[in-house]
């Protein structure tokens, strides 16, 4: 990320690293959780010595469990670190789970380290901690132009090399795609030791990406395609907003919007969601303030925290506000030696933010599949959606003891419409339980009395209540069940 030094000219005077991290020694971090202050949410307040770095760290904690932060306030001027966060659950209510707590509680108090390290990232009792142990994977990073099939060549090239892909997870973005995908060998059950077959994997994969395009064409507004094979653990959601930056998906697109995002999203309806920021300068005090306006979802601040932290700027304070649909957050930051945004420092930021912010957003069609794991399911599963037509905008890939959990979020390649009938044809075609749901609002409360009968009726109404749900699918003998023996099963 060598962009990141725009605008930076100075820097601090040295200071010894014992010294700075003395604080945790002296001072070790502090956790309350409050159940008692607010009727409708809880609230989480930490304290610690301050560091670069630590305000991601928590908020990490947070989101990776699930929950929606609501407010916050932020502040870190000087050696002392002070949050407040305002939570709840996605379903829009209080934190009650002793386990959520305890893990928020051991996590972030008297032992917490400098880093995450990666097992407490794969303690975490949430849905998805977004991290795999690399000593059981080979991890596969990916970049380049993104083009209908493209998920589908990946996968199959997976496949022929003798690989099983146990979890991924897939954004794209103005043009651009990133993956990471978590394989292990067929032959070994483990990562691939090989290195003759670990280069013709790059190999094979690097030609998929690049796609038979020449450098420029290749291009499209980004970096050229990119294979890596990772060797440490990294936060699976903050590697892509590295990868996606460093591929440079921030800059104005140079070839026209593909067709399929047309169906999706109109223009209209993407000037509307454009997130509104503002820059200015307090110069009297030495800080760059950013004010951003845009719709609420969840992990918002997590993006927005991360791509700062990623661009080596601080947040000395800042608050947080979720009204409805919409959130208003407010950021002083200088970067880690102590300068402000320039002009054109200030536009690149803007762009940097608004990509960060626009990188999670689902276009298209919510496709969750649940059934038996197996070697190359995810080159059937793609390939079944490439040949009907379908472009894969979004992926979360996971495999639950020898359950497969996918969600996949597909648009038309040809930008027309998806025809309820094309649902219908992948489940006849796949053999699998796909369930069709929207997009969920930020908060799923419980239905009103009079409509609960009616919800326990559907699948899909039980989908919308609780995101969570879909895991517990994963359980079930789908062969050979039916409807109404799911729902027995289920205690319904």
């Amino acid at each position: 990320m060598a962009e990141a030094s725009v605008a930076v000219s100075r820097s601090w005077p040295y200071f010894d690293p014992e010294y700075q991290t003395g604080g945790h020694r002296y001072n070790p971090p502090r956790v309350v959780i409050d159940n008692d202050a607010y009727e409708d949410v809880t609230v989480v307040k930490f304290h610690s010595a301050n560091r670069h770095g630590i305000l991601l760290s928590v908020v990490q904690v947070l989101t990776d469990l699930e929950l929606a932060i609501s407010k916050a306030y932020i502040s870190s001027d000087g050696e002392w670190f002070m949050d407040v966060f305002h939570v709840t659950d996605l379903c829009g209510n209080k934190v009650s789970e002793e386990r959520i707590m305890g893990y928020i509680q051991q996590t972030l108090g008297a032992k917490m380290k400098r880093e995450l390290s990666s097992v407490d990232l794969l303690r975490c009792p949430g849905r998805s901690v977004g991290v795999k142990s690399i000593a059981e994977h080979t991890v596969v990073e990916l970049t380049g132009k993104d083009r209908p099939g493209l998920l589908s060549e990946v996968s199959a090239v997976l496949t022929e090399t003798g690989c099983n892909v146990n979890a991924a997870e897939v954004w794209t973005h103005n043009l651009r795609a990133a993956c990471v995908l978590y394989v292990t060998d067929e032959e070994t059950q483990g990562p691939v030791a090989n290195g003759n077959k670990l280069e013709r994997i790059k190999e094979l994969l690097f030609k998929v990406m690049e796609g038979g395009a020449s450098n420029d064409e290749n291009r499209g507004g980004g970096g050229g395609a990119k294979t890596d094979i990772a060797t440490e653990v990294t936060h699976t959601e903050r590697r892509l907003h590295q990868m996606m930056f460093a591929d440079r998906d921030y800059e104005a697109l140079e070839l026209p919007p593909a067709p399929r995002c047309s169906s999706s999203r109109s223009s209209t309806a993407g000037k509307k969601d454009k997130p509104v920021i503002a820059i200015q300068s307090r110069n009297e005090r030495g800080y760059s303030v950013i004010n951003v306006a845009c719709k609420d979802r969840p992990k918002l601040l997590f993006d927005i925290v991360c791509t700062l932290t990623d661009m080596q700027y601080v947040v000395f304070h800042a608050t947080i506000n979720s009204k409805g649909t919409d959130a208003v957050q407010e950021y002083y930051i200088r970067h880690v030696n102590g300068c402000t945004l320039d002009m054109e420092a200030e536009k690149w930021m803007k762009q940097c933010l608004e990509a960060a912010i626009d990188r999670r957003s689902c276009e298209g069609l919510r496709l969750e599949l649940c059934t038996n794991d197996r070697v190359g399911l995810l080159s059937h599963v793609t390939r079944v959606f490439r040949e009907n037509g379908l472009s894969v905008t979004r992926a979360d890939v996971a495999t639950r003891d020898d359950k497969a959990v996918n969600v996949f979020y597909v648009t038309s390649a040809s930008g027309d419409p998806i025809d309820t009938n094309v649902v219908e044809t992948l489940r006849q075609e796949l053999g699998h339980t796909i369930l069709e749901v929207k997009e969920a609002p930020r908060f799923c409360k419980p239905p009103p009395q009079e409509l609960q009968g009616f919800s326990k009726l559907t699948l899909v109404g039980l989908l919308r209540s609780s995101e969570r749900f879909l895991y517990g699918l994963a359980s079930l003998d789908w062969k050979s069940m039916t409807s109404a023996g799911v729902l027995a099963q289920l205690g319904i």
